[in-house]
């Protein structure tokens, strides 16, 4: 018997479609309906099928972007046989998409058995949606949003691409929340801090699929709720990007702020009520 029905995976998909790149934690979100449906939260199955379907919202990402990919891609490979091209603003920025995934890779690695143990609880999930908010909140006014994308450098994608161990350590701090407020408080603008957001999370979030897939197939999960919810989160996913391209460009982070307190205080309820189990 799988850990997840098919039922469950749609539902599951969906929420990490909606979540992934939003600023308001997908794996908050998860683990809160994980919860609500009864699904053992820090089970291994659940984890690496969590991180699976995550794998749904990267390609949304890669066919979204994928012109934009090339053009990196095809830059980085010029550069590696043509010294001239190593000049060239998307060659380096390709490097730094590298560089920038390596601690995020070194920690999770290092962190594991905390990150699945401990810091997976509900209890910490809302106390980090409510602590991001406060961050994204004071990134989003202190930022002069005077930056775009063809002025990232090393230094951003570095400090920009390291945040991500934010959330990592600290579901529902949210790993968007926390790569866009690093690039508002480093003065992009919140279009090019969504992008650089996007970018920089398809190396981590794709390994991270890749590395739990093992668990997802061997302890639990059968391989049609799996097939599911990747697919759901990527047709959710993709439709969440434009979106949210849209609306950053015309709005502040304030609804995204809003959301999360009031999910992160109704968590809270919840868990001190024993509506749900942290």
């Amino acid at each position: 018997m799988s850990v997840i029905n098919v039922g469950q995976a749609v539902v599951l998909g969906a929420v990490e479609g909606v979540t992934e790149f939003l600023p308001v934690s997908s794996t908050g979100h998860l683990k809160i309906a994980e919860g609500l449906m009864g699904i053992p939260v820090d089970d291994d199955a659940v984890v690496g099928f969590s991180a699976v379907i995550q794998v749904g919202a990267i390609a949304a990402v890669l066919v979204y972007f994928f012109k934009d990919i090339v053009r990196i891609v095809s830059a980085w490979g010029r550069g590696l046989r043509d010294k001239e091209e190593r000049y060239h603003h998307d060659y380096k920025f390709a490097w730094w998409v590298i560089y920038a995934t390596i601690p995020i890779v070194a920690v999770g690695l290092a962190a594991k058995p905390l990150i699945e143990g401990p810091l997976a609880s509900l209890w910490v999930v809302a106390g980090s949606l409510i602590a991001g908010s406060g961050v994204m909140w004071a990134a989003d006014r202190m930022g002069r949003h005077k930056r775009g994308e063809d002025d990232t450098s090393f230094k951003d994608a570095m400090l920009v691409g390291s945040s991500q161990i934010l959330a990592l350590l600290f579901p529902g701090f949210s790993r968007s929340g926390a790569t866009m407020s690093t690039a508002l408080m480093l003065d992009l603008d919140r279009v090019a801090a969504t992008r650089l957001s996007f970018f920089l999370g398809i190396p981590a979030l794709t390994g991270a699929g890749l590395y739990e897939l093992k668990d997802a197939l061997g302890t639990g999960v059968g391989a049609a709720p799996l097939a599911v919810g990747t697919v759901v989160s990527f047709g959710v996913a993709y439709a969440s990007i434009a979106w949210l391209l849209k609306f950053v460009a015309k709005h502040s982070f304030n609804a995204f702020v809003i959301y999360r307190i009031v999910v992160g205080v109704t968590l809270f309820g919840l868990l001190a009520t024993g509506v749900l189990d942290s």
